[in-house]
């Protein structure tokens, strides 16, 4: 699925690396504020007191401008900024990353610390579970009872093929189905919405909002 913003996690996932007896602890989280961000932080690092350093990267807002790292007494440049760099390339939003580190009495040099901090935040992101994030509009139908199946199918199948997302239905005196729909694609579907349903079913268009799809 194509994305037009920065994606971001669902949940929350952890992952240990070694390096030369050094333990790499990776936390990396949702998170919605900075206040949220450094709670998550503060956490980790009462959880973790025993470790040397717990180094710090986020990364928030909708088109990620908002960027912060801390290298928490590694040399300067060796821990934050990689880490950051990370997740400004695989281009996540709205995430945290907190990377502990127990000292195995082994120097890495500053060459070793970058790529430490660097593979420690990638193998973090690559078993995480990516949401997407689109622009899309809401577009609710109110179905009659009768024609709800049939036309539950249609916007299954529909949405299926153009990349949007379908709300649970609300049943009340006429079933109401809301889907959010690409922009770009609102008249293509209101097209095949009036051929699936001989015009009988009329889309009422809401407002265009970001909305997360978990892949």
């Amino acid at each position: 699925m194509t994305s037009d913003l920065p994606s971001t996690i669902a949940a929350p996932v952890e992952h240990t690396l070694e390096i030369k007896k050094s333990v790499f602890l990776t936390h990396l989280a949702p998170v919605a504020s900075m206040e949220e961000a450094d709670a998550i932080i503060a956490r980790i690092r009462k959880e973790r007191w025993d470790a040397r350093h717990h180094c710090v990267a986020m990364v928030l807002g909708t088109h990620a401008d908002r960027q912060r790292s801390s290298d928490d007494g590694e040399p300067a440049g060796t821990a934050g900024v990689p880490m950051l760099e990370v997740l400004r390339r695989r281009e996540v939003t709205d995430v945290v990353a907190i990377v502990s580190r127990w000292f195995g009495g082994v120097l890495l040099g500053a060459g070793g610390l970058v790529r430490a901090y660097t593979h420690a935040v990638a193998e973090t992101l690559d078993i995480a579970e990516t949401v997407q994030r689109r622009h899309l509009t809401a577009v609710t139908l109110d179905v009659p009872h009768a024609e709800a199946g049939r036309v539950l199918a249609f916007c299954h199948t529909w949405i299926g093929a153009h990349e949007g997302t379908l709300d649970e239905p609300e049943y009340a005196a006429e079933a109401r189905l809301t889907l959010h729909v690409p922009p770009e694609a609102l008249p293509t579907f209101d097209a095949d919405l009036a051929a699936a349903t001989a015009g009988a079913i009329v889309p009422r268009h809401g407002e265009t909002a970001v909305v997360d799809i978990t892949s």
